[in-house]
């Protein structure tokens, strides 16, 4: 059974703590497209570069009553698609690296960023969420976020929960991500979307360079949409999300059914011994 569905990324120059005049840029860039899903990148209406957990605080928000929640519900709803952003997140004393889908209907789901990034430990507090996959318009949903790529395990469980798409805003200085998602799409028979923030950012002690070639990939690993380095822009493709369920590699080989789970222990021997 084929299932489509159009998914795109916008890439842009967020300035640091502009917050309405960057949601306005982003809605600019997003009203002329046509899709059923768009991923923004990490952060992308606070900026990235704090430089306290005090300006953290003063710059994040709650759900589902915040300020930019109250715009991307509407937006939403105007597009008629979803929408998948990142921004700061305050629950009571907590703050977290978060990023939130949004329905036309207003239904919301929010991941925290599990694996904090350099400084970023200092800023935010490790995502306590459990991975988890979502439906939408009938592709079955996870999201992950920036530095999340580097452990395979995120991809890995998402794809074992029923994922067809991973949605990962991102705000990456690294060169490797772009590169390292094909084989986390290829590992898994997953699609991704990747929203990757350009630009640079200096605040205090940092000075960050953004990478930008935001993409969308296939569940064969795929390019296909690879976005600038340095450039704001959107892009979009179709996918049939449906084809992530063939595990099958060959006659003989299929990404599931051929795991040796019984052999994958997760302790060291020196975890064993304590």
């Amino acid at each position: 059974m084929v299932e489509r569905m159009r998914v795109a990324f916008v890439q842009f120059d967020p300035q640091f703590g502009r917050i309405s005049d960057n949601i306005d840029k982003a809605t600019s860039m997003v009203a002329s497209i046509d899709a059923d899903l768009i991923v923004l990148p990490e952060l992308c209406f606070s900026g990235y570069a704090f430089t306290s957990r005090a300006e953290t605080a003063s710059l994040a928000e709650s759900i589902p009553d915040g300020f930019t929640m109250k715009h991307m519900k509407e937006l939403s709803a105007g597009l008629d698609c979803g929408i998948v952003y990142g921004f700061p997140e305050i629950c009571g004393q907590r703050l977290y690296n978060s990023c939130a889908f949004v329905s036309p209907e207003a239904d919301i789901r929010v991941y925290r960023k599990l694996h904090l990034y350099y400084y970023e430990k200092e800023w935010f507090d490790a995502g306590d969420k459990m991975l988890n996959v979502f439906e939408f318009r009938g592709c079955r949903i996870g999201m992950m976020i920036c530095y999340d790529w580097i452990y395979p395990e995120v991809a890995r469980t998402l794809a074992l929960r029923g994922a067809h798409l991973i949605c990962h805003p991102a705000n990456l200085v690294m060169s490797y991500c772009q590169s390292a998602m094909i084989t986390r799409c290829l590992e898994n028979g997953i699609f991704a979307v990747t929203a990757n923030r350009i630009g640079i950012e200096a605040r205090g002690d940092f000075n960050f360079e953004f990478t930008g070639e935001s993409q969308i990939l296939s569940a064969t690993g795929e390019i296909l949409y690879r976005a600038s380095k340095n450039k704001e822009e959107y892009g979009v493709a179709d996918i049939d999300f449906r084809a992530s369920e063939n595990k099958v590699i060959n006659l003989k080989n299929n990404l599931w059914e051929d795991r040796r789970t019984e052999f994958y222990g997760m302790e060291t021997d020196d975890e064993k011994k304590s």
